[in-house]
């Protein structure tokens, strides 16, 4: 079965995750779900000549921004869903809301926090027909949209976190290979999982340096399926040709080390390698990348060819 969610004061979390929030919709393993997301406060807007959806108008009148961070839309439940089971989020497809997006930078922020002055944001006008983006200068940059928070409800026992910080929950992953195609996977903390979408980007560089990408709306379609087959204690995804995993926090060293033990973890199951042969093996074929630098829990993810994958006996 096919839904559709729709953005709207009732349906958007402004900022922040809570296991308490209520679904928004509820649907069965297997569905598909069309989410409507929407990005930026009042100073965010444009100027003249530009179509801004009317629901973020109504959102930044009625909706408690509880916590700095992002307009989220969700909760959606998946029935059947238990802690310790596993969200499989595919993600079919990621399509422009509007015909502009906007980007800044502001002092104490960013990968060069002491180095800015003064807020500075300019406004990209967005062509979907054609998928590029004309910066103010003029120049002309191709378009890559996704969404840079993908996550499921935390644990209860942190009680209303930011979306700010991605974790164990998933959140501002920030990860541009996220794109219609990969498959994200998220482990379930809380009865039904509770997945919330937002932070449009319709184009970003890896370690997200300025703080934003080109925040913008999006309408995202997913196919969710509940895994009781897998454990899983940390967001992972994969994409048609790659394994992909993840380490996030406050030191990259940590969050690259974290990253790289489960790639090692997941090439000995896959594989049959020792971890010493696994790890060589990375070293040959992986790439090491910075998902983002600037959401105060840095991020990082490794990419492994599944070409690499042909199993080897254990030595």
């Amino acid at each position: 079965m096919h839904h559709h969610l729709k953005s709207s004061p009732e349906s958007v979390h402004w900022g922040w995750f809570d296991a308490a929030l209520p679904h928004a919709i509820t649907i069965d393993s297997g569905d598909s779900v069309t989410i409507e997301a929407l990005s930026g406060g009042p100073a965010n807007l444009p100027g003249e000549g530009f179509h801004v959806p009317p629901e973020l108008l109504h959102v930044h009148e009625k909706s408690q921004r509880r916590l700095p961070g992002h307009i989220l839309t969700g909760p959606v439940g998946v029935r059947g869903a238990m802690p310790g089971d596993v969200l499989e989020v595919r993600i079919l497809d990621v399509r422009l809301r509007q015909d502009w997006g906007y980007t800044f930078v502001r002092p104490l922020a960013g990968a060069l926090p002491g180095e800015i002055d003064a807020f500075e944001q300019i406004i990209t006008r967005l062509d979907g027909e054609r998928n590029v983006g004309t910066l103010p200068w003029g120049l002309e940059i191709p378009l890559r949209p996704f969404f840079g928070v993908m996550g499921v409800s935390p644990p209860k026992a942190w009680g209303s976190i930011s979306s700010i910080q991605p974790r164990a929950h998933g959140g501002n992953l920030d990860n541009k290979e996220l794109i219609p195609g990969a498959t994200l996977y998220l482990p379930v903390f809380n009865e039904g999982a509770g997945f919330s979408v937002g932070d449009g980007h319709a184009v970003q560089g890896d370690g997200e340096v300025c703080t934003t990408a080109i925040e913008t709306a999006l309408t995202g379609t997913f196919e969710i399926h509940l895994r009781k087959d897998l454990r899983l204690d940390y967001p992972a995804a994969e994409t048609p040709t790659h394994l992909v995993t993840m380490g996030m926090d406050p030191d990259l060293d940590t969050a690259a080390k974290d990253a790289l033990r489960r790639m090692v973890d997941r090439l000995v199951q896959e594989t049959g390698l020792s971890r010493p042969r696994a790890l060589m093996l990375m070293s040959l074929v992986a790439d090491v990348r910075v998902s983002q630098l600037v959401n105060e829990h840095k991020g990082i993810h490794v990419m492994c060819p599944k070409s690499a994958l042909s199993p080897q006996p254990a030595k």
